[in-house]
Parts: structure tokens; C-alpha cells; sequence
């Protein structure tokens, strides 16, 4: 497992990393422990929770997968993993937490303090914004509706607030999730001016199905030295390859679909299928080459994995050692091309 500096900070994150959301919702709390064992066994350092999750979000689970990695966290050697947890934005529906989440001064304060407690730690590594307090296109949709534009905490008010926790050692970096080209300017451009703490990381969605991260938010990592790192790298598993055969398979597709209505386009399963055969004529698993390619791209700092069982997760903890020949390449970018982005 190779690792890397994380954007503009001192963190060394392992370049395939330990997502969370499905702990306390799919996972046991012991399933949970088993997955952080055995990916900590491998190389993994970096671990990637959120105040919110499990996904799906519900008043019955939230929180219920930091008090897990809590209790694990608890027994571990602390200053040998980064641990990033997330505070909920504003717009989605989830008025039951903290009576309506906004990112502003007082609810970052009572956000910061209970993730702290469930985690059980005196510091977060990397704490981030989960999706921007302004309105922004996500989760889907492609084009900026000036008619959703809502009041919002101006950036500059949620830096100063987020500053004041790394100022007092609680909090090390500061990073965004869901964010945009312009999102990420602002934010560095607030942080250059006033000398409050930059941005080292953006965390969003990236995969065969989804590259919109290329068409401008990589310009701007590249030269504001922010590291991306990638979630849902294998599309809510359509690029498993499992729902080509069977639409209802197990996954979260099918058991949350309110989350996956993007992947419902007809391209995707056509794209699928040629990512498929790809990796089949590569003598590889389709999970395998979806991972690898992700992994590989100049602008990646870690990857995000997500599973339901220790066997997924080894699964995709090996594709560590994959690397894609040319031809695969060049047969992937092809099929880019044909069908670009189905899935943003």
C-alpha cells in the first residue's frame, strides 16, 4: 500500500482508504471492527466517517457509525491513522439533526464536540464540510438553477469558525466534500487573504461512470495543491458488474434507491457493459479495473472503499497491486468518449 502527502498538509494518507457509511446500518458493530482490522492489517491508515451516517440518514441510526469506529478507534493506536469525519450541510431533509444543520459558528462548535465524544478522540486529523451551505448542483444533477439559490453562511464565516478548532489543536486540516471549482477558490481565496487555514483536500464523487471532476476541479486542485479524494468508486456497484445480471441483486441500489436515481439512465448499463467486457478481456474483475483506473489518476490522493463484508473489502484492498496496461487504457478512454460521464 503506497502512500502520499494529502494535498498542502503533513498527512500520509495510504492511497486506498476505509469508508464508513454502511456501519450501523448494513454492518454490525462487530462486522464493523472486522473491516477496520483487516484493512488496517493491509496498509490502510486512513479512515473516513461522517457525523450523518449511515446512509441512508435516519433519526433511529444517525451518529451510529462514528460511536462504532469509536469503539475501535479506542484500542488502536492513535497517532498511527488519520481519521476524517464530516458535519452535515443544510437543504437535504435531515431537520433532525441539530434542529436543521447549517454550517454556522454554533453548530459547527456542538458538531465538532459530539463527533470528538463518539469518536473518542481528542483531535480529528481531517474535518470536512459534507456539501456546501449554499445551494450547488449535486447528487445527480449537472446544471446551476439560479432560481434554487438560498441565504447561505458566507465561506468566510465558516472558516473563521473551522479555524478556531485547528487553532486549538482539536482539528488538524480542513477539507470540503461535494464541492465546486468556484467553492474551492473561494474557500482558498478567503483562507489566503485572512490567514485562517486553507483547504488541503475535496472530497467527490469520481469513477468510470462519473469524471466530471476532470473537466475543472482538477485545474484547480492541481495548482492549489488540494488532494481529491474519490468516493463511490465503484458507482454504488453497478461497475461490479453485479446488476447486469441481475437487477435485484443485493446492494444499495436495490436496497436504497432514493440514493442511487442517478445510475438509472440507460447509458449506464450500456457503459457498464463495456467496462465489463474491458476487464473480462483484461483477465481481470470488473472491480478490479474500475478501482485500478480510479486509483492511477495523476490527480488521486486515496480512494474511498466502501463494503458490506471482510471478503468485498479484500476484494477491493487487492486491486492495489493492479496496474492497467496501455491498451486497457486507451479501450477504457474509448468507451469514455462514446458515453461520457452517464452518472454525474
Amino acid at each position: 500500500m503506497n502512500h502520499a502527502p494529502l494535498g498542502d498538509s503533513d498527512l500520509h494518507v495510504s492511497n486506498l482508504a476505509l469508508g464508513t457509511m454502511t456501519f450501523g446500518e448494513q454492518n454490525t458493530e462487530a462486522e464493523a471492527h472486522a473491516q477496520l482490522d483487516c484493512a488496517v492489517s493491509q496498509g490502510v491508515n486512513f479512515i473516513d466517517t461522517a457525523e450523518m451516517y449511515p446512509i441512508p440518514p435516519r433519526p433511529e441510526t444517525v451518529h451510529r457509525t462514528e460511536q462504532y469506529v469509536g469503539t475501535w478507534l479506542a484500542h488502536q493506536p492513535r497517532d498511527q491513522l488519520i481519521v476524517a469525519t464530516k458535519i452535515t450541510g443544510p437543504g437535504r431533509g435531515f431537520d433532525w439533526i441539530r434542529n436543521g444543520p447549517r454550517i454556522r459558528r454554533e453548530q459547527i462548535d456542538a458538531a465538532l464536540h459530539d463527533s470528538l465524544r463518539r469518536l473518542q478522540t481528542d483531535y480529528i486529523d481531517l474535518y470536512q464540510i459534507h456539501w456546501p451551505d449554499r445551494y450547488v448542483p449535486m447528487f445527480g444533477a449537472t446544471s446551476y438553477d439560479v432560481a434554487q439559490e438560498r441565504e447561505h453562511i458566507p465561506i468566510v464565516e465558516q472558516l473563521q469558525a473551522l479555524a478556531d478548532w485547528v487553532r486549538a489543536g482539536k482539528v488538524r486540516y480542513l477539507g470540503l466534500s461535494n464541492e465546486t471549482p468556484w467553492g474551492v477558490v473561494e474557500f482558498m481565496r478567503c483562507a489566503t487573504t485572512l490567514g485562517l487555514p486553507k483547504i488541503v483536500s475535496v472530497q467527490n464523487a469520481y469513477h468510470l461512470l462519473n469524471r466530471t471532476f476532470e473537466s475543472g476541479l482538477s485545474e484547480v486542485c492541481r495548482h492549489l495543491n488540494v488532494g481529491l479524494l474519490a468516493y463511490s468508486p465503484l458507482a454504488f456497484g453497478w461497475l461490479t458488474g453485479k446488476y447486469l445480471a441481475n437487477p435485484q441483486a443485493h446492494g444499495r441500489i436495490t436496497l436504497f434507491p432514493g440514493f442511487g436515481q442517478r445510475y438509472t439512465k440507460s447509458s449506464v448499463r450500456v457503459a457498464t457493459i463495456e467496462y465489463v467486457r474491458i476487464a473480462q478481456e483484461a483477465g481481470l474483475t470488473p472491480t478490479a479495473l474500475a478501482l485500478a483506473y480510479v486509483r492511477t489518476r495523476w490527480f488521486m490522493n486515496s480512494v474511498i472503499l466502501g463494503a458490506t463484508s471482510v471478503q468485498q473489502l479484500q476484494e477491493n484492498l487487492d486491486s492495489c497491486r493492479i496496474t492497467l496496461s496501455t491498451e486497457t487504457l486507451e479501450q477504457i478512454e474509448a468507451v469514455h468518449q462514446k458515453y461520457p460521464n452517464p452518472a454525474p
